[in-house]
C-alpha cells in the first residue's frame, strides 16, 4: 500500500461480488481503494455481497461499511450519500460501477421492459447518485467522481440498450465535469473493453449456452494487446488513478482500458 487515498472517504456503488470464477470491477475497486488508505462505503443491491466485500476489507485491516441500495430508486441514491456522511462526515470520492444487460438485444428484437430496466440502472442510476452527492461536494469545494462506462458506448451493434446507456454515461460524465469544474469537482470515466469478469464471461456463457472456457477463449482472441482480456484489477487501477490526487488536473476524460480494441475499431 502506498497511501494514495489515505484519509479519504469513498463510496463504491456496485462493490459486491457477482458469482463467478473471477473478480468483478466493483469488488476489485473497493479492495484496492481500502489498500490505498480510503474508508470505503461498499454499496450493492444484494446485502450479502456488500457485507462480504466490507468484511474482506475489515479483515485485511481496512475501514469499510456495507450499504444495500437499488440505484434505480432516487430515495436509495440519496440514502447512500447520507449513509456515507453519517459514517465519515465527508465524501471525497464517488465511484459508479453499476451495470446490467440482461434481456438486451438489437433494435428489432429488444423489448420495452428490458430497455427501461437497463437505462434506469445503467444511466439514470448514475445520474441520481451524482445528483445526491454534488451538493456536499460543492459545499466542500472538491470531490472526485468516476463512472465506469464501456467500450460499448462507442462500438457494438448487438446490445442496443446497454450501448446507448454507456454512451449516455460518457456524455453524463463530460456534462457533470463541465458544470462542476468551478466548484473543484472532477468527473471522469473509465471505459473497459473485453474484461474477464463474472458478469461478462459467466453471464455470456449462461445466455449463450456455452462454457466459460469457450467464451473466455473467444473473447481473448479479439484483444489486440497480448491476445488476452483484461481483468477487474486493470479497471480498478484506472479508477484509482482518476479518483486520486494524481489526476488533480484531469476532468471530463473517458479513459479506455481495452487492450487496444478502441484503436482497432477506430
Amino acid at each position: 500500500m502506498t497511501g494514495r487515498l489515505l484519509g479519504k472517504s469513498a463510496i463504491v456503488v456496485g462493490a459486491g461480488q457477482t458469482p463467478g470464477e473471477t473478480i468483478g470491477n466493483g469488488h476489485a475497486t473497493a479492495l484496492l481503494f481500502a489498500r490505498e488508505g480510503a474508508r470505503v462505503l461498499c454499496v450493492d443491491r444484494v446485502a450479502e455481497r456488500a457485507e462480504a466485500t466490507a468484511a474482506e476489507i475489515i479483515g485485511a485491516g481496512g475501514q469499510a461499511h456495507a450499504r444495500t441500495a437499488d440505484v434505480s430508486r432516487a430515495a436509495d441514491c440519496a440514502a447512500i450519500v447520507q449513509a456515507g456522511l453519517e459514517r465519515w462526515e465527508a465524501i471525497d470520492i464517488l465511484v459508479n460501477n453499476v451495470g446490467i444487460g440482461g434481456g438486451d438485444a438489437p433494435a428489432h428484437r429488444l423489448e420495452e421492459d428490458a430497455w427501461d430496466r437497463i437505462l434506469a440502472v445503467n444511466l439514470k442510476g448514475m445520474w441520481m447518485t451524482i445528483k445526491a452527492v454534488l451538493p456536499h461536494m460543492r459545499e466542500r469545494g472538491h470531490g472526485s467522481i468516476v463512472n465506469v462506462s464501456s467500450l460499448a458506448g462507442r462500438a457494438g451493434g448487438i446490445q442496443l440498450a446497454y450501448e446507448v446507456s454507456k454512451a449516455g454515461v460518457n456524455r453524463l460524465t463530460t456534462s457533470v465535469a463541465t458544470s462542476n469544474a468551478r466548484h473543484g469537482i472532477r468527473c471522469n470515466a473509465v471505459a473497459p473493453g473485453l474484461m474477464d469478469t463474472p458478469m461478462a464471461v459467466s453471464g455470456i456463457a449462461h445466455a449463450s449456452g456455452r462454457t466459460t472456457t469457450e467464451v473466455r477463449e473467444e473473447r481473448d482472441r479479439r484483444v489486440p494487446l497480448g491476445g488476452k482480456m483484461g481483468t477487474a484489477w486493470d479497471t480498478a487501477h484506472a479508477v484509482l488513478f482518476l479518483a486520486s490526487d494524481e489526476a488533480s488536473f484531469i476532468t471530463g476524460a473517458i479513459l479506455p482500458v481495452d487492450g487496444g480494441m478502441g484503436v482497432r475499431i477506430g
